[in-house]
């Protein structure tokens, strides 16, 4: 226990700061914390990777993914598909060969009725009525008919019923955003073109530097903290401040001076820092014993 003051009796109110720091100390209870900028994704980061893209591509949701990690992402969920389509398919095919089975097995049980009939009936014309003997109605034998083969004996192994696989659905052709589990085509990727920060006197490399990137038309730095939105004729990254302010007055692209519309304007999404408000649904829970009174 957090001693209070200089005895562990000498208070009688057990702050929240000490219950806190007992409980994280102990193991038991549930603990929150704030995340820090180190636990968010960079705005400028690949959504699978979580490290700074090289050939940045954004998803038409505003989601920003390194084109060889989003192709390589396509790319397995085909190749998942197709596997899927082969076992779907071969399921179809032991379906139809089970019902041919099955029709089959129904025909030779009629021909074999039909047969035990007509000899039934043979037999009861040639027969000596004194020499019938008395037999019980509606017995029929298990193994008659054929009926070996319907009721498989539970003590012989090879005989014993066994287990049907599991019911395979159709897989679904659609490749889905691994982020927004929205649909994802390959051509509605768009390349997005970085404004790179120059200064002269910072000899580190891109990825050593703080602020690496600014916006294309106003030069303002760009990090987490910055919303920022991609215009889809250029690719160009520009901040929310500048499509306010400027390129929604009469939208048109200040740096080509193209036509552009609401479509054309896609907010880039980025990652929190822990003092923000972006990302609020963001939890991470960890399952630890609580204890009981």
């Amino acid at each position: 226990m957090t001693r209070h003051a200089r005895n562990c009796t000498a208070g009688a109110v057990y702050t929240y700061h000490e219950k806190k720091k007992d409980a994280a100390s102990s193991g038991f209870g549930s603990s929150s914390r704030r995340l820090g900028k180190d636990s968010v994704k960079g705005f400028d980061c690949c959504s699978l990777t979580l490290q700074p893209c090289r050939n940045p591509v954004i998803t038409k949701d505003g989601y920003l993914f390194d084109k060889e990690a989003i192709l390589t992402y396509i790319i397995t969920k085909k190749k998942e598909f197709a596997r899927k389509m082969k076992e779907y398919e071969r399921q179809l095919k032991e379906d139809e060969e089970e019902q041919v089975e099955k029709a089959n097995a129904e025909t030779k049980k009629q021909v074999d009725r039909f047969i035990s009939t007509e000899k039934n009936i043979v037999s009861s014309k040639t027969a000596n009525p004194a020499d019938e003997i008395p037999s019980t109605s509606g017995a029929i034998s298990n193994v008659s008919l054929g009926k070996r083969k319907e009721l498989p004996s539970f003590w012989v192994p090879s005989q014993t019923p066994s287990a049907k696989v599991a019911r395979l659905e159709k897989p679904d052709s659609k490749i889905y955003c691994p982020i927004s589990n929205k649909p994802l085509k390959m051509k509605e990727l768009i390349d997005v073109k970085f404004t790179e920060v120059k200064d002269p006197s910072d000899k580190k490399s891109l990825i050593a530097k703080e602020n690496r990137y600014m916006c294309a038309v106003t030069h303002d730095i760009l990090n987490n903290s910055v919303p920022c939105a991609v215009l889809k004729t250029t690719g160009d990254v520009v901040t929310m401040e500048c499509v306010e302010k400027i390129i929604k007055k009469d939208m048109i692209h200040p740096l080509t001076n193209e036509k552009l519309t609401e479509s054309d304007i896609i907010p880039l999404q980025r990652g929190g820092t822990g003092f923000s408000t972006t990302n609020d649904n963001l939890q991470a829970k960890e399952e630890r014993p609580a204890l009981q009174c």
